[in-house]
């Protein structure tokens, strides 16, 4: 209970476990009785002591003591499960150098590049973000982008055991805003951008923004020693005096050559990106398989936090190169026929803008004629005023679109067709609307022609389905490859595809 903000405590108990999921309890552990978006922890108490729990920490004030059982009440349970996790596993996050990275878009190939910019050059690294977990040699499916603080705290243990000096790590708002990173102190913040997402949850943007702001304040733990922020972007300035208020020492990348770190003479190319990388007044030649503007954003928000944390322009421009590619990020699949087909995670109005982009800078650099045909649909039970919003990008930014379902959850496909079918509309772009997503994709595939690119957009890494009836499996890749096989075409390999 070190450092834990605690109103009162009732008995003690030898601590063997830590858990804040009753059907996780076992003997002799301490059971931390959270508030969650549906379920409330202590509902669920009785169930924990039956399971053998010694001990309960609540912010109830109805939490009623068990005879034999320990009771502390807390002021705020998240934060306690933070600063008993951390304590339980021996403070693992102060044995590592954290990067954090918040932001709408680029979390996760900011966070990837990051990663194998400070391996290459000889660090040992763990990494935790949306597609997978990369713990002491494993790489564990991600269930979160950023894990509840007790399975951050264990995570982090294996990786120091294993000799880990660096921890990357993408910090969601929802991480921030329910103190899931509470108390860990980043050496390294990255900031990439902000445009409207999870407004489901956040309801304003100006309570987004305010999560965002959190990792780089001065709140649970000291500022960051380094805040590295996207200077291009219009929160990002802001955020950039926030940093400055705090002490930390100020980065700002961007195309604009007032910032610190930027990029020159940039080269879209079929294969990938070329450019000049400025820093710190040096300059080095990058080449990455990654394609688009985005992409040289994402590019040099991670060259940053890893010269941040020592690596040279040397070892920048040599991992920059070798990196390959980041699962469902414009993730090609070539089956040898004469039209590209690219899976990505694109999930907001932002985000349908630089696929697109991309999209057309690829098909320019090709010169063809193709046509660009995207396929999105919106998420059930999240922010339905994005879904026009969602729908306008589509159209502006394709030749022909599939309107279709992503993971609907509990809401009705065609419900959420229809609030992301105005904004279509609005542009006038050909369109047709398929909610079942499978079939939606042979249609999307059976329009393409040579010289087109087919955009399948939203679910990118996930390999399921949400629906009303259940999860099922849903991997979009290989879903795409047997429709193209079915077409006639045959399986082939590209080695070094370009990416985003």
């Amino acid at each position: 209970m070190r450092d834990v903000e605690a109103v009162s405590i009732v008995g003690d108990a030898d601590i063997q476990g830590v858990a804040y999921d009753s059907r996780k309890v076992r003997p002799g552990f301490l059971f931390v009785a959270m508030r969650g978006e549906v379920n409330d922890g202590n509902r669920f108490t009785e169930a924990a002591v039956r399971a053998g729990a010694v001990a309960i920490v609540s912010e109830s004030k109805d939490a009623t003591p068990h005879a034999g059982i320990a009771l502390a009440r807390v002021a705020h349970a998240r934060k306690a499960l933070a600063r008993i996790s951390s304590n339980f596993y021996g403070r693992p996050a102060e044995k590592l150098k954290l990067t954090g990275v918040t932001g709408t878009n680029g979390k996760t190939t900011t966070t990837f590049v990051a990663e194998h910019i400070l391996r290459s050059a000889g660090k040992s690294v763990a990494m935790i973000g949306t597609i997978e977990y990369h713990v002491a040699g494993r790489v564990i499916p991600a269930l979160h982008t950023t894990p509840e603080s007790l399975e951050l705290n264990e995570m982090f243990d294996e990786a120091v055991r294993s000799s880990a000096g660096e921890g990357v790590m993408e910090v969601s708002s929802h991480a921030l805003e329910q103190a899931r990173v509470y108390g860990l102190h980043f050496d390294v913040a990255v900031f990439t951008n902000l445009t409207r997402d999870h407004l489901d949850y956040h309801r304003t943007m100006e309570a987004y923004s305010a999560s965002k702001r959190k990792l780089f304040e001065s709140n649970s733990s000291a500022p960051p020693r380094v805040a590295v922020i996207n200077g291009d972007d219009l929160f990002g300035r802001t955020l950039y005096e926030t940093a400055k208020c705090s002490g930390s020492e100020l980065v700002s990348y961007g195309l604009n050559p007032a910032c610190n770190v930027t990029a020159e003479n940039i080269e879209y190319l079929p294969t990938g990106t070329r450019f000049r990388l400025r820093l710190e007044g040096k300059c080095v030649t990058c080449e990455s398989r990654l394609l688009g503007e985005i992409n040289v954003y994402n590019v040099l928000a991670a060259a940053s936090a890893a010269f941040a944390r020592g690596c040279t322009l040397e070892q920048i421009r040599n991992a920059t190169a070798s990196f390959q590619r980041v699962p469902g990020r414009f993730e090609l699949i070539d089956c040898g026929q004469p039209f590209i087909v690219v899976v990505d995670y694109a999930h907001t109005d932002d985000a349908l803008r630089n696929l697109a982009r991309i999209a057309r800078q690829l098909r320019d650099k090709q010169k063809t004629r193709g046509r660009i045909i995207t396929l999105f649909g919106c998420g059930g039970d999240r922010d339905r005023t994005k879904r026009p919003l969602m729908g306008r990008a589509a159209g502006e930014g394709s030749d022909f679109v599939v309107l279709t379902s992503d993971n609907p959850r509990s809401e009705d496909p065609q419900a959420i067709i229809a609030d992301a079918l105005p904004g279509l509309l609005q542009t006038g772009t050909l369109h047709a609307v398929e909610p079942d997503r499978r079939k939606a994709i042979a249609l999307a595939i059976s329009e393409a022609r040579e010289g087109d690119i087919v955009l399948l957009a939203g679910k990118g890494h996930e390999k399921y389905q949400i629906t009303r009836e259940g999860t099922f499996p849903f991997e979009e890749v290989q879903i795409a490859k047997e429709n193209l096989i079915n077409q006639g075409y045959k399986t082939l390999v590209r080695q070094g595809a370009p990416v985003a």
